[in-house]
């Protein structure tokens, strides 16, 4: 099936995406920060007020526990440790010295991180950009100098996609071609591949910052904030092993005879986000946009509270209208992943196969989040390096489960 084509001879993909991306898409990824910064700030607290001498006691700084670890790590030892003595606590079971920052409370910078905690999220997701950048750069030392043989090797993985998805058993699984999708949208639903093609870098970072920056806000405790940023989080990594081992050509980079076309680049008018030095274009398998977009449909369906209320539980803040905040939730779980699933096969980007792989790492991911704890150590000694103290988390202050309320309910909890 032919596109239509313009007089010109090129055939009409839809709009592209804006040429305004070059400064748009930042300052979108600026304002939702800061607007997170702001959201979830400490209302009660003051920066320029440091807190008395004996509101930085031990007892007070210690005194509550880290609602993200109070699972995995014990209780510090000493009830009123010296400043100079390293708790000890247990991470899986393995007792671990650590270096004690609490003292660093009343420090500039650790005021400001206790006022705005979110700047730690927005560290942590620094530090996967940057794992990411790495990927391609590794990919190229593992198949040798060049990258011609990483190329070529990338064709030939996503080709054998393509026949095992078309041309075998599981092809019943895969009734409609990726090109056969493409190609029906460019012929009869122009302005449908307009909008995903508008829409395909909204999807993935802007996206995805707006979702952690809500459910950061919304989760009913850090903890459960924390199951869902830590299995993101994995999932990525997951992902960058198999870009380091599996190099895959997305579609739209096939020979033209497979009969793909790059909607989305039109014109060079491609999202900052994945275009660039540091890009990997040969990371199609498995799909980074589905692997958040999955996780971020499972926390929704969480987050509706039919779970609990299938365990007899009642989620807090659920109000007269939480049949409807139900059903709401329940079905942005599912619509909003089949959404970013069409987009990214539309669009050329991805191959069916890939959001299924995407979907075994997120459950993965989820099964073993925890082994993001074993690091624990590591963090507090880099807080401990840093002079700082780390922020008490303030998700869930909006129920009552914030730090105010945290530190009444534990008000001493070291052991």
């Amino acid at each position: 099936m032919a596109t239509n084509n313009t007089a010109s001879g090129t055939p009409d993909l839809g709009r592209p995406q804006s040429a305004s991306r070059a400064w748009f898409e930042p300052l979108m990824i600026v304002c939702l920060m800061l607007g997170s910064l702001i959201i979830n700030r400490r209302r009660s607290y003051s920066i320029t007020r440091p807190r008395k001498s004996r509101e930085t006691s031990s007892e007070n700084l210690l005194g509550w526990r880290d609602p993200e670890y109070d699972s995995e790590a014990s209780s510090l030892r000493s009830r009123s440790p010296s400043p100079l003595q390293k708790p000890q606590q247990h991470v899986r079971g393995i007792p671990v010295e650590s270096s004690d920052s609490n003292r660093f409370a009343n420090h500039i910078h650790s005021r400001i991180l206790q006022k705005y905690p979110f700047i730690i999220e927005m560290f942590y997701w620094a530090l996967n950009f940057v794992a990411y950048a790495m990927t391609k750069k590794l990919a190229g030392i593992i198949y040798g100098r060049g990258g011609h043989h990483v190329t070529e090797l990338a064709q030939e993985n996503g080709i054998n996609i393509l026949k095992l998805e078309h041309d075998s058993i599981l092809s019943i699984f895969f009734p409609i071609g990726e090109a056969q999708l493409q190609q029906f949208l460019l012929n009869n639903h122009k302005p449908i591949m307009t909008f995903f093609n508008q829409i395909y870098s909204l999807v993935h970072i802007p996206g995805t910052v707006a979702f952690l920056s809500w459910y950061y806000y919304a989760a009913p405790s850090h903890t459960t904030f924390a199951v869902a940023r830590r299995t993101m989080t994995l999932g990525n990594f997951a992902a960058f092993i198999i870009f380091c081992f599996y190099p895959c050509m997305p579609p739209r980079l096939l020979p033209a005879s497979f009969g793909f076309q790059d909607t989305v680049r039109q014109g060079n008018a491609e999202s900052v986000w994945v275009g660039g030095a540091n890009v990997n274009q040969l990371a199609a398998m498995p799909s980074l946009h589905f692997t958040y977009a999955f996780v971020i449909s499972c926390t929704f369906f969480h987050h509706s509270g039919f779970l609990q209320l299938l365990q007899g539980q009642r989620t807090p803040g659920a109000g007269a209208r939480s049949t409807l905040r139900m059903v709401g939730f329940m079905l942005m779980g599912v619509l909003y992943p089949l959404l970013v699933l069409t987009v990214i096969v539309a669009t050329a980007n991805h191959y069916y196969f890939d959001a299924v792989v995407a979907t075994a790492s997120v459950t993965l991911s989820l099964l073993c989040n925890r082994v993001w704890l074993l690091l624990l150590p590591a963090e507090r000694l880099l807080f401990w390096a840093l002079r700082v103290k780390k922020p008490v988390p303030t998700t869930g202050q909006r129920y009552g489960t914030g730090e105010e309320e945290t530190n009444e309910r534990v008000k001493v909890t070291v052991v």
